[in-house]
């Protein structure tokens, strides 16, 4: 029988790679919401999306048997509520508020792995002693209770850093506050959570000394499984930004295993169930160290053209199993390549974009290497600030999925790949 699956956020990239999935001829997929709608306006139509999917889901003359998405911010949140109102299974809405709410999460993280976490404090970035307030020495990271993306995070290292950066936070911290206190106002939270509104910041010690990871997994009926490890690589001069995300992960086995274990022990006690997620931490080499650092109530979108190369399959699977409500039986090293990885390629200035790489040159690219996906996401004549939602240091401007045979030879391909895709920029006064 075919199962009728809803997609929060459908776009043709993703749309064909559910299409591929060796499942698809069991399913149909229909757009809920679509990618334009949600995630690229100046603001998030939260309430006319649950408006206009009541009535959808209502109205389909047919079995709505899942609904799914694979974007964070308001997707992941808005999911639970829009399961509950036609009667499908998954996480709660506080379990998933209890995740994306970072002071929240912190706080629960607090009481059940206390020494996996930084010290950390709520600022009010409209209070006039603000600066005065905070009680955490330099330097720390400052970012919005909610947020993607590490976007309006800064690195503090002073009194006047922060204070420049408070402001900047001021004019824009509403695109991301307003909507999610009205998806805070849906949810019967505690008052001392509910007035650190989507407003309000968190100041952290800083803990990204050392390598980071991300682990990719489900919990079904109360069972937390971890499918893959995925190192997230910084380098560069800037490296508050990633260069790479790379599969599968190259830390050692016991370090991986540690962090199965805490997030095993943070996840049953925020009573998180039925859902995909993805879970972040660091790994301090020198004091053999970890620190969590938040926790996704998803997949990761950008990491799911690296499982179909190593492992085979593209990790919506996962997805769509768990919303269907089964136990995913997700396929290990069937791939076609031993390691793969997203590189983002980033300009540190803003820009004028004079010219973008040809399809010509594109479709070069993906013949000399094989399996390759390259996403540009500058046009001509753009300005490189029009971008949105990018982090505080860098602007993405194309993003080159790769497999090979070793990280080496991963590494070369990427650097050839890179000559053969030429943009020409010009450089504007203003940086980011």
């Amino acid at each position: 029988m075919i199962k009728n699956i809803f997609v929060a956020g459908l776009d043709d990239f993703h749309l064909s790679q559910l299409l591929a999935l060796k499942k698809a001829e069991q399913y149909r997929f229909h757009t809920l919401i679509s990618y334009e709608k949600i995630k690229c306006g100046n603001t998030f139509p939260v309430r006319e999306f649950l408006q206009q999917t009541k009535t959808m889901l209502q109205e389909f003359n047919d079995s709505v048997d899942a609904i799914v998405g694979y974007w964070d911010f308001p997707v992941s949140t808005l999911l639970p509520y829009i399961r509950a109102f036609v009667g499908l299974d998954g996480p709660t809405h506080h379990s998933v508020l209890k995740c994306e709410h970072k002071y929240w999460s912190r706080l629960l993280q607090a009481e059940i792995v206390p020494n996996l976490i930084p010290q950390f404090c709520t600022i009010d970035p409209f209070s006039r002693s603000a600066v005065k307030d905070c009680r955490l020495d330099y330097p720390f990271w400052l970012k919005p209770i909610k947020s993607v993306l590490s976007h309006l995070g800064f690195l503090i290292r002073n009194d006047e850093e922060f204070a420049a950066c408070l402001q900047v936070i001021r004019q824009k911290i509403g695109r991301y506050a307003e909507p999610f206190n009205f998806i805070l106002d849906l949810a019967n939270i505690p008052d001392d959570i509910r007035k650190i509104d989507g407003y309000h910041c968190i100041a952290e010690e800083i803990i990204s000394h050392g390598r980071q990871c991300t682990l990719e997994g489900y919990v079904y009926q109360g069972s937390v499984q971890v499918y893959g490890a995925v190192d997230s690589i910084r380098e560069g001069s800037h490296a508050s930004c990633f260069s790479r995300y790379q599969y599968p992960s190259t830390l050692p086995e016991a370090v991986q295993q540690r962090m199965v274990e805490a997030t095993t022990n943070v996840l049953g006690h925020i009573r998180f169930d039925n859902s995909p997620f993805n879970i972040e931490f660091y790994w301090n080499e020198n004091r053999d160290s970890i620190h969590l650092l938040e926790i996704n109530t998803r997949i990761s979108k950008s990491h799911s053209l690296l499982f179909k190369m190593v492992d085979g399959e593209y990790h919506h699977d996962v997805m769509i199993d768990i919303a269907l409500g089964k136990k995913p039986d997700f396929p290990f090293r069937k791939g076609k390549f031993a390691t793969a990885a997203k590189f983002m390629l980033r300009k540190f200035r803003n820009g004028r974009v004079r010219s973008v790489p040809s399809p010509h040159a594109i479709k070069d690219v993906q013949t000399l290497f094989p399996g390759t996906e390259i996403i540009i996401t500058v046009n001509s004549d753009m300005h490189l600030s029009e971008l949105k939602d990018q982090d505080s240091y860098s602007f993405e401007i194309c993003d080159l999925f790769m497999g090979a045979a070793s990280h080496e030879e991963l590494l070369r391909n990427y650097h050839t790949a890179l000559s053969m895709l030429p943009f020409d920029i010009e450089q504007c006064e203003n940086t980011t």
